[in-house]
């Protein structure tokens, strides 16, 4: 089996499992713009505290998946979700045989790349990860890296097994799962309380915001609980638990919610808190922290909005 990869969207999620593929020997190209001439100058410089530091030169560098030359057996999608047309983004590289596989954030998002390639094989994947890009072509791993993946919509295919295999090879943790969207759920779980918390707190770290709020976080956390089981995606008993005591032990680490605002760029409010809020009143289930918190995160979005058209005036 041949291992041509492309990394589309290669910020600090993109370019660090692209830097893990290539470190199994897969040939890893990456779709790069904003940080394209450093990037191919030089590569990413990876720096972990867990895998150590090295430079990943990925063996293409190009600014669109219509600039990439031979086959993709993978092509991997690492956007934000706030990007559009998702599909439109990687068309040009996929074949007949190219499997897509999406690792990104949030519930209910898989419609939109199944309805467009109805023939391939779509992967959706689920990263638990403390990663950031605070500069162009530097990624900085902070802890964790396991990846979730599963085909959509559900079981798991040969091609799904042997990419966990080289993921594994690079050197982190990665699991198969034959329901993943119950996966996505999971994820949800921590996600929904401190990416919008982290923003609506003017910058606090994860850890403070649990020492301080822990009630109202674990309230958020079973409310997510809630509408995964309304949607027949019931959660294990103790992952609220799980979630609280990984945060405790968790480095300062700022979300990619708070990232995203700090930089002024759109926030992935939809993928995180409203795909939730809209399940839930479609399945008729309550979840009056939720909808608050997604009240204000669209006031601060607002807000940005408002902030960028007095500095264009």
């Amino acid at each position: 089996m041949s291992d041509n990869v492309l990394i589309v969207g290669a910020g600090a999620i993109g370019a660090f499992y692209g830097a893990l593929l290539a470190k199994a020997g897969a040939d890893v190209s990456v779709v790069c713009r904003s940080d394209y001439d450093i990037v191919k100058q030089r590569g990413f410089n990876i720096v972990s505290s867990d895998l150590g530091n090295w430079t990943f030169k990925p063996a293409q560098v190009v600014k669109s998946a219509r600039e990439y030359q031979g086959s993709a057996d993978y092509v991997i999608l690492c956007t934000k979700m706030t990007t559009p047309n998702r599909a439109a983004l990687i068309k040009d590289a996929v074949g007949p045989e190219t499997v897509i596989v999406f690792i990104q954030n949030g519930v209910e998002t898989e419609q939109e790349l199944q309805n467009a390639f109805p023939d391939n094989e779509v992967v959706s994947g689920l990263a638990f990860i403390c990663c950031n890009r605070l500069q162009a072509g530097e990624i900085t791993h902070l802890a964790y890296g396991k990846l979730s993946l599963g085909n959509l919509p559900s079981g798991v295919s040969c091609k799904t097994r042997h990419l966990a295999d080289l993921f594994r090879q690079g050197g982190i943790e990665c699991v198969t799962l034959e329901d993943i969207v119950t996966g996505r759920w999971v994820k949800c779980v921590w996600n929904a309380p401190f990416n919008p918390l982290s923003v609506l707190s003017g910058g606090l770290a994860t850890l403070d915001i649990l020492r301080t709020q822990e009630d109202f976080v674990r309230s958020i956390m079973q409310e997510v609980c809630s509408i995964a089981a309304a949607c027949n995606h019931p959660l294990p008993a103790d992952i609220v638990e799980q979630n609280i005591q990984k945060t405790f032990t968790m480095p300062p680490y700022k979300t990619s919610m708070l990232l995203d605002y700090e930089k002024g760029q759109t926030m992935e409010t939809e993928a995180i808190l409203g795909n939730a809020v809209r399940a839930a009143a479609r399945e008729g289930t309550s979840c009056p922290n939720l909808n608050a918190l997604y009240a204000m995160m669209k006031l601060r979005e607002l807000q940005l909005q408002q902030a960028k058209r007095h500095r264009k005036n």
